[in-house]
């Protein structure tokens, strides 16, 4: 078995879902689902089948965000690995929707941070281990930091 890490690429405006899926209908029921919860959204999604002819599925509204989702699933070429690249909308819109596709086994990440997902490899293929979300942690959140926090979350209307 080889370990990998794969940078996903994405402009430094947009956010990325990662996920696992299990059947080849999962590129449309996403996408359905996603204009289904921010009609203005605009995305790229694809979609790496496992079986079959093994080919990396693609979807979307933006020829830019679909592209980039094409190329950074093929870079994946993980079994049933889907990526969503999305402008105009967070996930924290579009996770429960997403979540609800029959399909959807699990989610590895949702973030507008950069990407790194670490891939193993073996003789019969690809799997994702896990991601790198972001970064290291640098301290502990003060009396002050969690002030300014629940701050911020009323100020962008997320709270009362």
């Amino acid at each position: 078995m080889e370990l990998l890490t794969v940078k996903i690429d994405k402009p430094d405006d947009s956010n990325v879902i990662i996920g696992q899926s299990h059947f080849i209908k999962t590129v449309e029921d996403l996408h359905e689902a996603l204009v289904n919860s921010v009609p203005t959204i605009k995305f790229g999604l694809a979609f790496c089948e496992a079986s079959g002819p093994c080919l990396v599925r693609v979807s979307g509204n933006d020829d830019h965000l679909m592209k980039l989702a094409q190329d950074n699933a093929f870079a994946l070429s993980a079994g049933h690995t889907f990526i969503i690249l999305v402008e105009e909308a967070y996930p924290l819109n579009l996770l429960g929707a997403i979540k609800h596709v029959a399909e959807v086994c699990s989610i590895f990440c949702a973030t507008a941070n950069p990407v790194q997902v670490v891939v193993a490899e073996t003789e019969q293929g690809r799997g994702v281990l896990g991601v790198i979300d972001g970064f290291k942690s640098k301290g502990i959140e003060s009396k002050d930091d969690a002030a300014e926090r629940r701050e911020f979350l009323r100020k962008i209307g997320y709270k009362l």
